[in-house]
């Protein structure tokens, strides 16, 4: 069966270049132009993946994204013009599997959207048993469940899996490219940027100080090291 994709997006010369693109790939798309008919056609439709934008009238792609999450896992890529930092933060804190800036060409949205639906399909679980615990941190990723200070850190799909590789290969420097191409698949090994603000984002939810991270080291130029509490 054909992957469907549901666009939302207020501009309509984006909408009908990203419809034709994803036509011409072998998707089904379902288009909305504001956030409420987006919402209305997640429900109906029941997509495999969104494409998002953020500045819309009414509803926004903030509350839209915020809104899906609260119903389902359904991957999303946000695709907007705020190309800051603390937007491309704020995206992952609602939920969001990958940000895109526009301008944007479509042989890369392709590339993205395939990544994003492919990771989806993998199961969130390692086959094998992983487990940490200190009297600070306790991880069990085959149970999807991390704790820190003693509750419970809600974590996304993404967040999950990258900390699946730091537990799995405690003590030892992965590379950014390694990351990246185990975690989000080979069309992003060139994204270190993401990767940092990824890492960033998982030191403010396990560290206990992530300005002084203890769990998550950084090898200056090279990559992440994972290490156990002495």
């Amino acid at each position: 069966m054909k992957k469907r994709i549901l666009v939302i997006d207020d501009d309509p010369r984006l909408i009908k270049l990203v419809n034709l693109g994803l036509t011409h790939a072998g998707y089904e798309v379902y288009k909305a132009c504001d956030g409420q008919e987006g919402l209305r056609e997640m429900y109906i439709r029941q997509p495999d993946l969104v494409i998002l934008d953020i500045m819309m009238p009414g509803m926004d792609g903030w509350r839209v994204c915020r809104r899906i999450r609260e119903m389902c896992d359904t991957p999303i890529i946000m695709l907007t013009a705020k190309a800051g930092q603390d937007d491309i933060v704020r995206g992952l804190e609602h939920g969001a599997d990958d940000y895109m800036i526009k301008p944007f060409s479509v042989r890369e949205l392709l590339a993205r959207v395939r990544a994003v639906l492919r990771r989806g399909a993998l199961p969130l679980h390692s086959e094998e048993i992983v487990v940490y615990s200190d009297e600070y941190l306790k991880v069990n990723l085959t149970e999807s469940r991390v704790e820190a200070r003693g509750e419970r850190v809600k974590m996304t799909r993404t967040e999950l899996r990258l900390l699946t590789q730091f537990v799995q290969n405690a003590g030892r420097v992965l590379t950014h490219r390694e990351l990246l191409e185990k975690v989000w698949g080979p069309e992003f090994v060139d994204d270190v940027d993401y990767l940092h603000i990824y890492v960033w984002r998982l030191r403010q939810k396990i560290e206990e100080d992530a300005t002084e991270p203890q769990y998550i080291l950084t090898e200056h130029g090279v990559g992440y090291r994972f290490e156990k509490a002495e």
